[in-house]
């Protein structure tokens, strides 16, 4: 039986997520939801979509969807989310999951009380070349990593529109761009569990009430501490979106470009390991990307198997950002709350 799949967002990602689950044998592109008629039309012809209608509330009652692509503006994606979560629909839901922690813990309770799988699109974590880097890291090529270094930045450009409108984004450049390099340093690590983290953040480039700079200190359960940027608008960045740094005690890895350092024991020579993928590379974030981030959410739907990155994976985010937030308006460092406590949220 083919499993359909729902979109909600008629925008730009969610076009990338339905050439995506149009590629996969047995998947039907069944419905969307979205305010906007014309754009909900467009979708659902450039798609061969049957159903559409106004609200995610409306789509799970005229369509027998399995699972749902929530693709919205970020205010949107926990009521919509767990509106389908409640009816027993999977949900892929874009990042952030949310505006907060405690919205993303609600999330994944109301997975779990109706038997519906919850993944979070970071879809770093489906390139090639960090699943190259987090194997070298695995296999101990560069030893315990002491520190990472990642950005997540656009130059000379920023977004308009909700995007810079706190009541609908909830964070500015930190939520938008900040959170893929703190998620592919988190990736890197093997995901351990933040401790604290220690921020400043402003509004330096544009006339909006949300972040357009960010740096932020994440200190990890092990030992290891993360410098992570975000920002709108940069002069510079020392990479494109999600480069990632690790410096180790046996070596150095990278993504983007991707490389291994490897010192000798005196370090008088440092073999370097070039896994050979280009860069710059033609296009930063290719469609092959959500493909499998997209082929990842259907397998685990077909399997029942928990999709990472699942809701925990995506709250853990949450609990950073948040933690950013307010790190940055009371000038300290903040404690993160221990793995076991988060569902008392």
């Amino acid at each position: 039986m083919a499993i359909r799949i729902g979109f909600t967002g008629t925008g730009y990602i969610n076009t990338i997520h339905a050439r995506a689950a149009q590629k996969i044998p047995g998947v039907e592109l069944a419905g969307v939801a979205n305010h906007r008629p014309e754009s909900m039309a467009q979708f659902a012809e450039a798609f061969g979509i049957r159903h559409q209608a106004e609200t995610v509330e409306a789509l799970l009652e005229a369509a027998e969807i399995d699972c749902l692509v929530v693709s919205t503006p970020n205010y949107l994606h926990a009521p919509e989310t767990t509106a389908a979560l409640t009816a027993g629909v999977h949900v892929m839901v874009e990042k952030p999951m949310a505006l907060n922690a405690g919205e993303a813990a609600a999330m994944i309770r109301a997975g779990e009380r109706h038997g519906a799988l919850l993944m979070v699109a970071h879809c770093w974590r489906f390139d090639p070349e960090a699943q190259w880097l987090r194997e070298q890291v695995r296999a101990g090529r560069i030893g315990r990593v002491i520190r990472t270094k990642g950005c997540g930045v656009h130059v000379n450009w920023g977004p308009g529109g909700w995007f810079t409108q706190a009541e609908f984004a909830g964070g500015g450049a930190l939520a938008d761009m900040g959170i893929h390099a703190l998620d592919t340093a988190r990736f890197l690590l093997g995901d351990p569990w933040p401790e604290s983290v220690y921020a400043r953040i402003g509004t330096h480039y544009g006339d909006y009430d949300v972040d357009d700079t960010g740096v932020l200190l994440v200190s990890w359960e092990g030992g290891t501490t993360s410098y992570i940027e975000s920002g709108w608008r940069q002069p510079h960045s020392d990479g494109p979106e999600a480069a990632t740094q690790l410096y180790a005690q046996k070596g150095f890895g990278s993504i983007y470009p991707t490389l291994l350092e490897l010192p000798d024991g005196d370090g008088r020579e440092v073999e370097r390991i070039d896994p050979g993928y280009p860069f710059p590379r033609a296009d930063h974030a290719p469609q092959s990307m959500y493909d499998a981030q997209m082929a990842h959410f259907i397998e685990s739907i077909r399997s029942g198997e928990t999709p990472v990155p699942g809701g925990e994976e995506g709250l853990v985010n949450m609990l950073v950002v948040d933690a950013a937030y307010r790190s940055a308006r009371t000038g300290e460092a903040v404690r993160i709350p221990a793995s076991t406590e988060w569902r008392t949220m």
